[in-house]
């Protein structure tokens, strides 16, 4: 096994093609996208156990591999969150639930192995050290080839890479949310540890007028009450930077995560291929290569 996992410099977040923020779309077109992305360069393909209803998610990228070359292809999946809805989550980071995750992963993706796995969220009740002895094991048995962290604390983090090595924690990180930059960032760094950025264009936020126009029925924090004027103000900044750079607000917010660093592999997504060809493809995700580092 290799000592790094390389991967496109841009990989691409599947959930919305189950739906999250949009109606999902059907399985042929959501197979045909990441056909799609594979053709114009991005490699890595993100996805966890519970998009979708019934885990439809997995079962599509699944569906997806098979018209595609397995070996290169960096699949990337997690486990822990048991119920994730706007009232509640449940996490669970528990030694058998780990293991029973895994297995139901591999059954629903029709695949061997799993590249890098992720703990989707941290069960605090349970210390990370036992959960990472058990992704340990698998990586071991040779199930999967790296381990992953989802939106840990920085002591987590820390903890979890002392009993094996972190190749990359997930978080959220655009130009609309940037507190990682104090501590994460410089923490990842210092370990070698990749970042694997989303919500890369602020859930929506970037995306165009329209959307910022309709913010005002939105229920997300950021985007009611007072904060609609204030971030309404910001997005016409951020237009009028675009339009002096010749691109669009969503360009211009993806190609400021993607050169934060070659440690940086963000996870735009789309539902349609011309929006695929538009954010993703018009920043030239053939001409980057990225590589999370990881340690032994």
């Amino acid at each position: 096994m290799a000592k790094d996992l390389r991967v496109s410099k841009l990989g691409f977040g599947c959930l919305g093609l189950s739906g999250a923020y949009n109606a999902p779309i059907s399985e042929e077109i959501g197979i045909s996208i990441i056909k799609h992305a594979f053709e114009i360069g991005i490699t890595f393909f993100d996805t966890p156990d519970f998009y979708g209803p019934n885990t439809a998610n997995e079962i599509l990228i699944g569906k997806a591999l098979k018209q595609l070359p397995r070996e290169n292809v960096q699949l990337a999946t997690k486990f822990g969150v048991v119920k994730f809805d706007m009232s509640d989550v449940v996490v669970n980071g528990s030694l058998e639930y780990a293991r029973t995750c895994y297995e139901a992963n591999l059954k629903r993706l029709s695949v061997d192995y799993i590249d890098l796995y992720y703990q989707h969220r941290i069960d605090t009740p349970i210390p990370i050290e036992e959960t990472m002895g058990e992704l340990k094991k698998l990586v071991e048995e040779g199930k999967i080839k790296y381990i992953g962290l989802s939106e840990a604390s920085p002591d987590t983090i820390r903890r979890a890479h002392k009993v094996h090595p972190i190749t990359a924690v997930q978080i959220e990180w655009s130009l609309w949310t940037r507190d990682i930059e104090e501590e994460i960032v410089p923490l990842c760094r210092d370990l070698g540890i990749g970042v694997v950025p989303y919500s890369l264009l602020g859930r929506g936020f970037f995306a165009g007028k329209a959307i910022v126009e309709s913010l005002s029925s939105s229920t997300h924090l950021r985007v009611t009450g007072e904060n609609v004027d204030m971030n309404k103000v910001s997005y016409s900044r951020i237009e009028k930077l675009a339009e002096k750079q010749g691109c669009t607000p969503a360009q211009l917010a993806l190609a400021w995560v993607l050169h934060q660093g070659n440690d940086v592999v963000p996870i735009p997504g789309a539902t349609k291929i011309k929006n695929l060809d538009d954010n993703i493809g018009s920043i030239g995700c053939q001409a980057h290569k990225g590589t999370f580092r990881r340690d032994f």
